[in-house]
Parts: structure tokens; C-alpha cells; sequence
């Protein structure tokens, strides 16, 4: 039989296809983010715009919009995309030609997550739409900022231009992406 889990940094191995919260540690989370590169890599900067710095990004945008939100929400919003520490950042066309097991594969390691760090398993879909606003207005400024997008292409794949101003996003080392990731999570957890 195929082994089925990674070993981590810490010395958890995690069951990819039945993974425990047990296994978890946000250590692993935000070193794995810190590495994994948005956009496969393809953005401008001297660094990769990781998902460490992105899930920020999203935290951030998701409470400038709802800035009475609860911790527990925002901390939803800063881990929507932790399962990728594991099996890193597909591009959209991508996971749809992979298909539904792909999102199985997810939405398990995304559950356990979520438990691990004692939130819902599931934020619900009115939490997660009003997440996926945030991640769809971050896509918009990556794809037009980092990513080479021209403005036309990047409103019919991500809608509109997002109201406000845009952010200013200059791609971090791993090493400043995971103490940025780490900070935040440490600052949300202590109010949960």
C-alpha cells in the first residue's frame, strides 16, 4: 500500500486521507504557506507572493469590510486556505480538471484544521461566501498587481474592480511571510 501521510517539521505525520487535528501545528501551517508560491510563481518581486502573505492579505480585506467581526471569523478567514501547506496552491483550471476529489482531499484537511485551533469544522456557507469575497478581491489585486493582468482581463475572471483603494503588496521572503502569517495568528487566537 502507497504511504498516505507527509512528515512534517515537527515531527507530526499527517494522514492526508483521514487527517487528525492531533497532527496539526500551526508552525507546520505557516512554514509550509511561507513556501508555497501564488500565481505558480509567475508574479513580479524579488520573492514569490506566498499564501502565507495572501491568507493576510484576505484577513485583512475581510475586516476592513466587517470590522466588528468576530475573532473566530477572522480567524476562518486568515486559515480559508491552510490545507494548502499540504498540497499547495493549484491554480483555478487546474482543480477544475482535477475534478471532486481534489476538493474531498480539502475540504478534510481544511475540517481538521479548523478543529485543531477550536472553530467550527465547517465556518457554514454564509461565513465562507462573505470569506470568498475577500479571497476574490485579493485575487483581483494580485492578478493586476503582481501577476500581470491587464485590468479588462482581470474584471471578466474576478468581476469588477474592488471599490477603495488598492493595497500595496510587495512580495516577502518566506522567512518575513511566515512571522507575518504567525503574528496574526497569535494576535486572533489570544482573543478567541
Amino acid at each position: 500500500m502507497s504511504r498516505a501521510w507527509q512528515r512534517m517539521l515537527s515531527g507530526r505525520r499527517l494522514d492526508l486521507l483521514d487527517p487528525s487535528p492531533f497532527d496539526i501545528e500551526i508552525e507546520d501551517i505557516a512554514h509550509g504557506l511561507s513556501r508555497v508560491s501564488r500565481w505558480n510563481g509567475q508574479t513580479l518581486g524579488e520573492h514569490s507572493f506566498s499564501v502565507a502573505q495572501h491568507s493576510v492579505l484576505v484577513l485583512d480585506i475581510f475586516c476592513a469590510k466587517e470590522p466588528q467581526s468576530p475573532a473566530t471569523d477572522q480567524l476562518h478567514a486568515l486559515l480559508h486556505d491552510a490545507p494548502e501547506y499540504v498540497i499547495g496552491d493549484l491554480i483555478s483550471p487546474f482543480k477544475t480538471a482535477v475534478g471532486m476529489d481534489y476538493k474531498s482531499l480539502e475540504r478534510k484537511l481544511e475540517h481538521a484544521v479548523h478543529l485543531r485551533f477550536g472553530l467550527k469544522a465547517d465556518p457554514g456557507p454564509d461565513l465562507h461566501k462573505r470569506i470568498k469575497v475577500a479571497d476574490i478581491t485579493a485575487a483581483y489585486w494580485e492578478a493586476t498587481l503582481l501577476a500581470g493582468f491587464d485590468l479588462a482581463e482581470a474584471e471578466v475572471i474576478f468581476g469588477n474592480r474592488p471599490s477603495g483603494k488598492a493595497p500595496e503588496l510587495v512580495p516577502l521572503s518566506a522567512v518575513d511571510a511566515k512571522s507575518l502569517f504567525m503574528s496574526r495568528f497569535k494576535g486572533l487566537l489570544g482573543q478567541t
